[in-house]
């Protein structure tokens, strides 16, 4: 297994011990989790707009590291905002899950998860 297979391995274990969610781990379920997390208001039902605006604050938030948003504020319900810095750039499916799996094992290791 290679470091990054090695790693997403640790993700998904992390993720199966703390929420109960079953291996192998969907990118989309670790990008709504952490988007739960990056709010803040704990666990309780979302709407699916909702769901969808979570995805979006973890895309944000994990992606900033390699330079593509920064955090500007949380609105006036919590919810936080951030700007695009640069455009990501055009890859392939494969290559775009493969970014997203570096920058969720990036946040994970940068937060104390793994």
């Amino acid at each position: 297994m290679s470091i990054l297979g090695d790693k997403w391995k640790k993700v998904e274990d992390f993720f199966s011990e703390n929420f109960q969610v079953e291996t192998p781990m969907d990118l989309d379920i670790v990008l709504f989790l952490i988007g739960v997390q990056e709010l803040g208001f704990g666990a309780q039902e979302f709407k699916k707009d909702d769901k969808l605006n979570l995805m979006h604050i973890a895309v944000c938030r994990i992606l900033s590291p390699f330079g593509y948003y920064a955090f500007v504020d949380k609105d006036n319900q919590g919810w936080p905002h951030y700007e695009l810095i640069k455009p990501l750039p055009v890859l392939k499916p494969n290559e775009q899950t493969l970014l997203m799996k570096e920058a969720v094992i990036q946040y994970m290791e940068e937060e104390g998860y793994i």
